[in-house]
């Protein structure tokens, strides 16, 4: 990756706090502005059929913001009156923030030339559901005439297959959900002229997602760029965006940085510093954390570290040594937090990993399993699920024993902000943690 001399050489536990600052963890001013605010902070926010304590893209708000009401949350993504979000891919299927719509034209561009996703589209079938989208409004896949043909659940119907085509294309756009169906619209109906006319080239387009990336970031690498919107995902090499992640992050205007240490792939030693803020909860300072390591030169540390960008805000706000409350929380699966496994691992020491779609009996962790964040570190981990008015924590494991006051504050909050009134535990690890985490979990109540 060649580009200008980095600016400055920050460590690890730099890289996480300004990580956790900017994805909403650490600092009460990260939770001014709600749901809509959030959702500009990190820029997408995944979407998932599962449905656990709540759906993910409900656990990624309550996450950040606390018990905001889940039809609240709701309301912000998918405003009826006033659209402030729509459907696309980015990282995976994920809300965005209607600003955004331009600058995946890039993505548009390269499903036309492409031809198809998933399954080929009909001509004649994208033209008559078009006509009935102009002549009779928002329509959702069952009333334009049913989503599946009959089969197995990918078995489209041809009308399904059309409408997902036109919105990969963006002939057609959703920003609302009703009952959980998509309602499909024409963009010239819901985007505000000087978004629907606008055409970034490509580069355009990669250097506005590169500054949302390092804003939701604080500090990416190369492949943090790719990753974040999946630029090798849905296109084709001819197009070589992700090749081009480099020039689009000096047009945006990143901060070239060496991020130090001679373990990029991630080790225990820089919690070591941190760890003892895990018992402490949503109390720890980061202060403590401040360190120099931001604002020494590069020098000769730079041939040891990896090489990357950070947003100038961010890097400003670290350098004044912000001082910020951590955020005891667990965390959806799909939290864009913890979205690239090598990142999470290479940042908190953590092992992460999404086990729905593993065989029972094959499961490690479990079915919805759950990090917990605390003190500014992944403490522990859990598998919820609900019978009735219990929350039934069915797998629970601690990184360390500190950690079990801080996962008994976090269970019986998101218990509460579902509507459990009580809370049960089924499997501890290790076992000589239970008695300190039912205790803890006892006084929580």
């Amino acid at each position: 990756m060649d580009g200008p001399a980095a600016e400055a050489t920050l460590t690890p536990d730099d890289v996480r706090r300004m990580t956790l600052r900017a994805q909403g963890f650490l600092g009460a001013t990260s939770r001014r502005g709600g749901v809509p605010a959030m959702l500009r902070r990190v820029g997408a926010v995944q979407l998932d059929t599962i449905s656990v304590l709540a759906r993910s893209h409900e656990l990624v708000a309550y996450a950040r913001l606390g018990a905001v009401s889940r039809q609240q949350i709701e309301q912000a993504y998918w405003h009826a009156a006033r659209p402030v979000a729509f459907e696309y891919w980015a990282h995976a299927a994920c809300v965005l923030p209607i600003e955004q719509w331009p600058y995946f034209a890039f993505r548009r561009r390269a499903l036309r030339a492409r031809g198809i996703r998933w399954h080929q589209s009909h001509q004649e079938t994208c033209d008559k559901v078009l006509a009935r989208l102009r002549a009779e409004g928002p329509l959702t896949a069952t009333q334009l005439g049913g989503a599946k043909a009959g089969g197995p659940w990918w078995d489209w119907s041809d009308v399904k297959i059309a409408v997902e085509w036109l919105l990969d294309t963006g002939d057609v756009i959703c920003a609302r959900r009703t009952g959980w169906r998509r309602v499909y619209d024409l963009p010239e109906r819901v985007l505000p002229s000087e978004l629907l006319n606008a055409e970034p080239s490509d580069l355009e387009c990669l250097a506005y997602l590169a500054g949302v990336t390092a804003r939701a970031l604080g500090v990416v690498t190369q492949a943090d760029l790719v990753e974040y919107h999946r630029l090798n995902y849905l296109t084709s090499e001819k197009f070589q965006h992700t090749r081009l992640v480099a020039e689009a992050a000096q047009a945006a205007g990143l901060i070239p940085v060496t991020i130090a240490g001679p373990d990029p792939a991630g080790s225990r030693g820089s919690q070591a510093s941190s760890g003892s803020q895990a018992s402490s909860g949503s109390q720890a300072s980061s202060g403590s954390q401040a360190s120099s390591g931001s604002q020494a030169s590069s020098g000769s540390q730079a041939s040891s570290g990896t090489q990357g960008w950070a947003d100038p805000a961010a890097l400003a706000e670290d350098r004044a040594a912000v001082r910020g409350r951590n955020r005891v929380t667990l965390l959806s699966p799909f939290d864009s937090l913890i979205w690239d496994r090598k990142r999470t691992r290479r940042m908190f020491g953590f092992e992460h990993s999404l086990e729905a779609y593993v065989p029972k009996h094959k499961r490690v962790h479990g079915y919805f399993t759950m990090p917990l964040l605390a003190g500014g570190q992944l403490a522990g981990r859990v598998d919820p699920a609900r019978e009735g008015k219990t929350l039934i924590a069915r797998k629970v494991s601690l990184e360390r024993a500190s950690a079990a006051e801080p996962m008994a504050q976090a269970l019986r909050e998101a218990a509460s902000w579902v509507g459990c009134d009580d809370v049960r535990l089924e499997q501890i690890e290790p076992a000589q943690h239970a008695s300190r985490l039912a205790a803890a979990l006892a006084r929580a109540s």
